[in-house]
């Protein structure tokens, strides 16, 4: 692959991951500022805020990148051929730090300290069974999306993470470099530190059974 290729790819990712956490976690802030302590209505604008700005990242960096913005999709696109080794570690490794930056960004936006650590726990097999839950169904829109859809793909992954933050006990973390970014954010979409583990490991398993299960339900064409 071109220098100059990845060098974008790379640039997408980060700069992508980096607005996704500035909104999560900005409008996670804003939202319980105004919400005068009703968490459904601090939660409805976090998914609203969070949903609209997924459709505009995907439209705009996916056709540079791909628009993973997380290491369970680069990961899964890795197993379908998508990405190389290279690619692969360099996507996650650009995504982490774009998450973190992301977090802080909010921060300095809403005048909270630049350095935090979240103490609130998100811990359980309920929790984590939502993570598994959250992430096969967002790794499983992307790949119908993508066989059957792929200029809706924006909006089909925007309406499923609004929907997630609500049917899931978790809200919908479904995203590793989310969860590890957001641990350092002790606001209104933080998670403690402790739960950080239980909650990636949740997620890969769930991308992965997505991924073996759109093989079976989304073949190519020239295999059916």
């Amino acid at each position: 692959m071109p220098p100059r290729l990845i060098v974008r790819q790379l640039l997408a990712e980060a700069l992508g991951t980096l607005l996704l956490l500035a909104i999560v976690v900005g409008s996670g802030i804003m939202a319980e500022r105004l919400a005068n302590g009703n968490v459904a209505v601090a939660l409805l604008a976090n998914a609203l805020a969070t949903g609209g700005g997924l459709i505009v990242l995907i439209q705009i960096f996916g056709p540079v990148s791909g628009a993973h913005f997380n290491p369970a999709v680069s990961l899964v696109m890795r197993l379908a051929g998508k990405l190389g080794n290279a690619s692969f570690f360099a996507y996650i490794v650009a995504q982490v730090i774009g998450a973190i930056a992301g977090v802080w960004l909010a921060h300095a936006m809403f005048g909270e300290p630049i350095w935090q650590l979240s103490t609130k726990l998100r811990a359980g097999p309920a929790q984590d069974l939502s993570e598994f839950v959250a992430t096969f169904g967002l790794v499983l829109t992307i790949f119908g999306g993508v066989r059957f859809v792929p200029e809706k793909v924006a909006q089909l992954v925007a309406a499923y993470i609004v929907a997630a933050y609500w049917f899931t006990a978790s809200t919908s973390f479904a995203n590793p470099a989310v969860t590890l970014a957001r641990s350092l954010s002790n606001t209104f979409a933080g998670i403690a530190p402790q739960n950080v583990a239980p909650f990636v490991l949740a997620q890969l398993a769930g991308a992965l059974a997505a991924w073996w299960t759109a093989k079976l339900l989304f073949p190519k064409p020239e295999t059916v």
